[in-house]
């Protein structure tokens, strides 16, 4: 129990810089911007880190996790980091420069209107990222998540300063008399400088962690990088199909859900800021990621890790059912997040996606084993498997029912994913996963958002008693999961008397 505890002690910490960053994303980013631009602007700016996603893993190729691999290793952490960081900054510059130079012709392709000027911002934006991913996993795996928890806060912050002065700050100045504002400050281009204040936030983060490269001597080793690209490969597939599953669902509520260029702007707007609020669930599942990787490749071969592993998942699974079930019966508090009524339409697909997010945690839970076994090709083939899913089902979904299709597929392909995880890894690295526990406690977290869902519908109550009843229905949600646990919870308290 105390490698849980502090496991659970490092999420926490990384927690921190994963709540505030959702912070950014709701006070800011989902609250401030849906009242500051209408969806249809609103839906460029989901669109465009949609495809972010998919460039940062280029950029990137899933080397932070090789070095996990190796830099764990005995005596190997200063020369695989050393190697990384010069592939990195290697290919890091060939392909931005590459972005920029084809920014020209992608821009048009994407869109009618200013999407030639995003990509070059996001070029830099995303070199800047690949360039501190290195540093980031050394501080994880390290373990000194103080730090990392510190330096991505700090981002968050200059953005937040930097965004608040060009949307709200230089327009005042301009209308105070200083005529020199006026020339950086576009009045009918307002949405670049969200991105123009990631910029900011991303290149401030990389001039801190610049002597985190200084401090060490540079060994690159050819044999080693040989070795880490053959082990990240396979990732690298898997992290494509993953932000295929993921971010694509946005841009391809775009092109699918109507051929109405402004509406299907309005449409994505909508869906992507209701889609935020779902998110809440991915802030554990990133905070658990960041301290849980390093966690189980440092835990690998040591006297019952199988058993660590399968306690972890457990975990996860009571804590994402109990954040599923918590943020559906206060949705009506919630929904406040979403400045603006008018993207309210599409909260039902917040149940959806809630319960989508669930299935993603416990497939990142479960496909550990293909890393500890160095069979990550299995996870190429999971993933890849999820993206036609994904593919599929929304083409097939979106044309007929819009955004929910969208949903509805993210829901099939991670239930799909978090199985055939689950399976392959009992044929090949069997982790007693107390599964039938963890499907309980999720399950009846559904059946009490059902049971709320009947009162509401049945019953004419106000929105204060509603959330009352919700209150009493949570209540009775925990002393469940504290009767089928009963067991669990006595030992607990043996151990700590």
């Amino acid at each position: 129990m105390s490698l849980l505890k502090k496991l659970a002690g490092d999420t926490a910490i990384y927690g921190v810089s994963s709540i505030l960053s959702r912070i950014l994303n709701f006070l800011v980013m989902t609250y401030y911007l849906t009242g500051a631009f209408p969806p249809e602007e609103y839906g460029v700016y989901s669109e465009m880190y949609a495809y972010v996603s998919i460039l940062i893993i280029f950029f990137t190729y899933r080397m932070e996790t090789a070095f996990f691999r190796f830099g764990s290793q005995h005596g190997n952490l200063d020369r695989t980091f050393s190697t990384g960081s010069v592939a990195l900054l290697i290919t890091t510059i060939i392909l931005t420069i590459l972005l920029v130079l084809a920014a020209p012709v992608i821009g048009p392709i994407l869109d009618s209107s200013n999407y030639q000027k995003y990509l070059i911002w996001f070029a830099f934006i995303v070199a800047f990222d690949a360039l501190v991913a290195l540093p980031f996993a050394r501080l994880r795996l390290t373990d000194r998540p103080v730090k990392f928890a510190m330096l991505k806060t700090l981002s968050i912050l200059v953005n937040i300063i930097s965004l608040f002065f060009f949307l709200e700050g230089l327009p005042r100045l301009i209308d105070g008399g200083w005529s020199s504002g006026a020339a950086i400050y576009d009045p009918d281009d307002r949405i670049k400088y969200v991105f123009i204040a990631n910029f900011i936030g991303s290149a401030i983060t990389l001039l801190f962690l610049l002597p985190d490269y200084l401090k060490i001597k540079f060994d690159f080793d050819k044999a080693l990088l040989k070795k880490m690209l053959i082990y990240a490969g396979p990732l690298i597939v898997v992290s494509l199909a993953a932000a295929v599953n993921q971010q694509l669902n946005i841009p391809l509520v775009k092109f699918l859900a109507t051929d109405d260029e402004t509406l299907a702007k309005v449409i994505v707007g909508e869906y992507s800021a209701c889609f935020k609020i779902a998110m809440l669930m991915s802030l554990a599942i990133q905070a658990f990621n960041y301290a849980a990787e390093p966690f189980f490749f440092n835990q690998s071969g040591k006297k019952n890790s199988k058993k660590t592993y399968a306690e972890v998942g457990q975990a996860f699974a009571l804590a994402g059912s109990f954040i599923f079930l918590g943020i559906l019966l206060y949705l009506d508090i919630f929904k406040y997040l979403i400045r603006d009524p008018k993207y309210w339409v599409a909260l039902r697909v917040v149940p959806i996606l809630l319960l989508a997010n669930f299935f993603l945690g416990l497939y990142y839970n479960f496909s550990i084993w293909y890393k500890l076994r160095d069979r990550t090709i299995m996870g190429a083939y999971i993933s890849v498997a999820g993206s036609m899913i994904t593919l599929g089902l929304n083409f097939l979904l979106i044309p007929k029912i819009g955004y929910m299709g969208a949903a509805y597929t993210a829901m099939t392909c991670y239930a799909f994913m978090a199985a055939a995880s689950y399976l392959t890894g009992q044929r090949y690295y069997p982790i007693p996963y107390p599964i039938r526990k963890m499907l309980t406690y999720i399950s009846l977290a559904v059946l009490t958002y059902f049971l709320s869902e009947f009162v509401k519908d049945n019953f004419e109550i106000s929105i204060p008693i509603s959330l009352l009843i919700n209150t009493g229905l949570l209540i009775a949600y925990a002393l469940m999961i504290g009767f089928i646990e009963r067991d669990l919870i006595k030992n607990l308290r043996a151990g700590n008397s």
